[in-house]
């Protein structure tokens, strides 16, 4: 009987050690591959960035993340200093094969002007059947909505970039303040408002709430 405990206690002690040194083989050979796994994403960002730019060295490349037909996807795109689209690159996507899966390349057909986005001006860039002047990938027109509000996305992001850095306001004059006249509202001489000011609204229909209770308590007093 002791002899079949001792068995036991040695099967489970190799079990153990058995798993540990595999546990630990697999995070080695994990931390391996996650480190040769960023270094590619890295290298093909550092690739993208350079395709999108185009040569450009005051170009600006922003990447960004909209959902698809298919899932998520990762694009970068390229400007220049006045916001027009110098390129852009699809990162990572899952759009289905032959059909979403042409926004890599459709987009930027130079043959196609209906299509090539590469150019023009982003920020509401839309697809035709939205009312917009940018073709849509055939059968396929969720995949090319998502994939311009991504570009329009990077473009907002690129404006904050120049708003940042003070780029976008060289060369420009400063633009003349317009100085509204304050919409006003008067109650019985009490109190003049502005009704931009949500203080003041608040203050003058409270003041009103309080004249018509005024109002309908005096007249019930009269009846009385």
């Amino acid at each position: 009987m002791a002899k079949l405990e001792s068995t036991f206690k040695n099967m489970v002690l190799s079990l153990v050690i058995i798993s540990m040194v595999a546990a630990g083989a697999l995070a080695g050979v994990y931390l391996l591959t996650l480190e040769n796994i960023n270094a590619q994403k890295a290298a093909k960002q550092e690739a993208a960035r350079k395709a999108v730019l185009c040569g450009h060295e005051d170009g600006v490349a922003i990447e960004t993340t909209v959902d698809g037909f298919g899932g998520q996807f990762r694009v970068m795109v390229g400007f220049d200093a006045e916001g027009n689209i110098l390129g852009y690159e699809i990162l990572e996507h899952q759009e289905t094969p032959g059909l979403g899966s042409h926004m890599v390349h459709w987009f930027k057909n130079a043959d196609k002007p209906g299509q090539n986005i590469i150019g023009r001006k982003a920020g509401n860039l839309t697809v035709s059947k939205d009312g917009g002047d940018v073709d849509a990938i055939t059968a396929a027109t969720i995949t090319s909505r998502a994939f311009l509000k991504a570009i329009n996305q990077a473009y907002a992001e690129f404006q904050g970039v120049e708003a940042h850095t003070g780029a976008s306001q060289l060369n420009k004059e400063p633009e003349a303040k317009q100085i509204e006249e304050p919409k006003v509202v008067k109650i019985k001489g009490e109190k003049v408002v502005d009704d931009e000011d949500p203080r003041d609204a608040l203050e003058a229909e409270q003041l009103l709430d309080a004249q018509e209770m005024n109002q309908i308590m005096e007249t019930e007093v009269d009846h009385e």
